[in-house]
């Protein structure tokens, strides 16, 4: 029987994988390893302490960090979005909730539409990415969307929902959103190495994220927002998303009766095989918890099962580098 690294350095040889992959059971490590370059010019290797932007990985911090707010009475599940935008964003119904937000059922429109067929080497921003340094600078990319349907009336994945949600985060506790994600989650987590960089100005030894143009290394610079907000742009490390895991799940973020609340299905999601809760993908079939992020120069998948207390992360710094490990992880433990 192949050992862990064996089986698991043969399938990122075949892909020519770079990131990092663990899998960590209780929180003892099983497994850890790097693949390939953070910075391919330089000829820097991965390591397994490498900060890597997560994506969309960053939801499930945004909803903890509302979810906060809301235990400390400065929002509520039913609040609206309206009473805290005011005249912004006038397309955003006056009806749509902070929970409507979480869930992914609020129906606006979104300004990176992931239903729109873009390719991910496509330059899909409308306006140039350094400026979109601040979760309030994003006004100018959520605007002019019309809604896609009344709020609550079903699943449809929105990247403008969770700015949205940063940006009413701020207002309601006068505090920039990268800090009160540090204040709130990666802080009692224990993540220290978490927090939104700016993409041009990355310190040493985080991972650059490279697009998938064959015989090419160009990065993701000019493909995402210099600096991430609610939808997504954190860096993280493998040691800080291992715990992230217990410190979720042992209330050290948010009171349980709130994770437990997180955790419970809102809507089923056939075309991804899962389910979604408020701010977490969930298995479709057992008791995985799931983050999972892609972008330009950016794959990442993290699934915890409260059965058994596994955790299996994947980050890579390519678009689609994690999905076929992730994939044999899965092969690997059911096995």
């Amino acid at each position: 029987m192949l050992s862990w690294s064996e089986a698991i350095g043969l399938v990122a040889d075949q892909h020519g994988f770079a990131g990092v992959v663990s899998v960590d059971r209780g929180g003892e490590m099983v497994f850890a390893e790097a693949f390939g370059f953070a910075d391919r010019a330089h000829q820097l290797r991965n390591t397994v302490a490498t900060p890597f932007a997560i994506a969309s990985g960053t939801k499930g911090l945004t909803a903890l960090t509302v979810a906060s707010l809301i235990d400390d009475h400065a929002l509520d599940m039913s609040t609206t979005a309206r009473s805290v935008l005011g005249t912004d964003l006038p397309l955003v119904g006056d009806d749509v909730t902070i929970e409507h937000l979480l869930a992914h059922r609020s129906g606006i429109g979104d300004y990176l539409d992931e239903e729109a067929g873009h390719k991910v080497t496509d330059y899909v921003l409308t306006v140039p990415p350094h400026e979109l340094a601040t979760t309030g600078q994003y006004l100018a990319v959520l605007g002019g969307h019309p809604a896609r349907f009344p709020p609550g009336e079903r699943f449809c994945y929105c990247n403008s929902g969770y700015v949205v949600l940063a940006l009413i985060a701020e207002r309601v506790s006068g505090v920039a959103f990268p800090q009160l994600v540090a204040e709130r989650v990666c802080r009692p987590a224990g993540m220290a190495d978490t927090g939104f960089l700016r993409s041009d100005e990355l310190p040493a030894g985080a991972a650059l994220g490279y697009l998938p143009l064959a015989g090419r290394s160009r990065t993701n610079v000019f493909h995402l927002p210099v600096r991430g907000s609610g939808d997504g742009g954190i860096y993280s490390t493998i040691a800080d998303i291992n715990a992230f895991w217990p410190s979720l799940f042992t209330g050290r973020i948010v009171p349980s009766r709130w994770v437990a609340e997180m955790v419970r299905p809102r809507s089923d999601v056939p075309a991804e095989s899962k389910r979604y809760g408020l701010g977490f993908w969930l298995g479709r079939h057992d008791d995985t918890v799931i983050l999972e992020g892609y972008d330009a120069g950016v794959s990442f998948r993290s699934v915890h099962d409260r059965a058994t207390t596994i955790t299996c992360t994947v980050i890579s710094n390519s678009s689609d580098g994690a999905w076929p490990i992730a994939e044999r992880l899965e092969e690997l433990l059911a096995s």
